[in-house]
């Protein structure tokens, strides 16, 4: 199943697919360029996105990782271990994000 897209990417690739394919491949191309295997380039997208204190990321990364099979336990420890590098409010606010899809994907069940 594919992923739904927030309203405002949705037309945004519409009207721009050139830019959204280059973008895909060019995730494709980064993912594939080393030797980590799925599970840790999701923790580390996670990690990535909690650093840059950005929601909606964190909220698809969280996704994808629970797709996978990491678990929420995981998913919480990489918002936890950013305490020391971010600060705790901002670690917090990761952790209350990714509760948020933990919380919908156990509501969707």
């Amino acid at each position: 199943m594919k992923e739904k897209l927030p309203d405002f990417l949705e037309k945004v690739i519409l009207e721009y697919p050139d830019v959204w394919k280059a973008y895909q491949d060019l995730g494709e191309s980064c993912n594939n360029a080393g030797p980590l295997d799925e599970k840790t380039l999701r923790l580390i997208k996670l990690a990535l996105a909690i650093g840059a204190k950005s929601e909606g990321a964190v909220h698809s990364h969280a996704r994808r990782a629970l797709k996978l099979g990491i678990t929420r336990e995981e998913l919480q420890q990489v918002a936890l271990l950013a305490v020391t590098s971010i600060g705790w409010s901002a670690s917090m606010a990761a952790l209350s994000w990714i509760q948020e899809v933990i919380d919908k994907g156990t509501a969707e069940k």
